[in-house]
């Protein structure tokens, strides 16, 4: 059977108390729920679809586009505090209980964050860098400083240049992709939202409120995320530097790690041949629980 994974044909949406969640829904059976990273123009389209068609015929596969990205409604509030309160909306709006999530960037640290708050939504994870902490590496990565420079004040250089650093190979960079990222990076109401997020003075803010909060950060408490979970990285990440999966490798209690090389931040894209094979047969795997 073929499936039709082209954007018209899965794109779907669904009224929340966070307003309008737009998502993409391709294949059937087991759900498995696909989480975008952070950035300029991104989407949850534009992670996956390269991937989804393959992923599709093994599971019925849900791409949340997370609030204030410019797809799904602008929310209040922090993105990534916002991302991680509509993962529950959403699954809620759904109906559905357990799944199995994959989570790019951001979207892994908010799925790692949902595994062990609501251990009973997650089955399975897999994540695409971003989970852990930096232990050798500079805070912040040569890849966050461009992406801060971008969102302090947008041009299409240093969008060039934050592009050039989340791959490996930068052939991938086109001139399609940075027309897409642009247009969407500088929407004037999704721009505002990224600054609560990666403008410089909101990095500062944040780490000024990391260091003298009492919340034990997520990367601290890995150790009760329960759900097996595959950990994937590029070796040549610039955004988040390898070295920063030490911490997952060490804590998780069922996780398993795998980095591939010549492979920037996105993985699932610039390591796609190999990471495919990888992923699915972690997640269909007989043990699988």
């Amino acid at each position: 059977m073929t499936t039709d994974v082209s954007h018209e044909a899965t794109r779907r949406e669904v009224a929340t108390e966070l307003g309008t969640l737009r998502y993409h829904e391709a294949g059937h059976g087991e759900p498995l729920l696909l989480l975008h990273g952070s950035g300029p123009g991104v989407t949850g389209w534009q992670n996956y679809r390269g991937v989804l068609a393959e992923l599709a015929q093994h599971r019925r596969c849900l791409v949340l586009e997370f609030p204030g990205f410019g797809v799904s409604d602008p929310v209040e509030g922090h993105p990534m505090v916002m991302a991680e309160s509509a993962v529950g909306v959403f699954l809620d709006a759904l109906g559905l209980g357990a799944v199995d999530i994959i989570g790019n960037s951001m979207g892994g640290i908010v799925a790692a964050k949902v595994a062990i708050a609501e251990p009973q939504r997650v089955r399975r994870l897999v994540t695409v860098g971003g989970i852990g902490r930096n232990v050798f590496s500079p805070n912040p990565s040569e890849g966050i400083k461009l992406l801060m420079e971008f969102t302090d004040e947008p041009s299409r250089e240093r969008l060039v240049r934050w592009l050039h650093a989340m791959v490996h190979d930068p052939a991938l960079v086109t001139e399609e992709l940075i027309e897409e990222r642009w247009r969407l990076a500088t929407d004037p109401k999704t721009l505002e939202i990224a600054r609560r997020m990666y403008s410089t003075k909101a990095f500062a803010a944040t780490i000024a409120a990391n260091a003298m909060g009492d919340a034990v950060p997520y990367w601290a408490q890995l150790h009760k995320l329960q759900a097996p979970t595959l950990v994937t990285w590029g070796r040549d990440d610039r955004v988040s530097p390898v070295d920063s999966a030490l911490l997952a490798m060490r804590d998780l209690p069922d996780g398993e790690l795998h980095v591939f090389p010549r492979c920037g931040h996105w993985t699932m894209i610039e390591a796609r041949e190999a990471w495919l094979p990888t992923v699915i047969g972690f997640l269909t795997r007989e043990d699988a629980r």
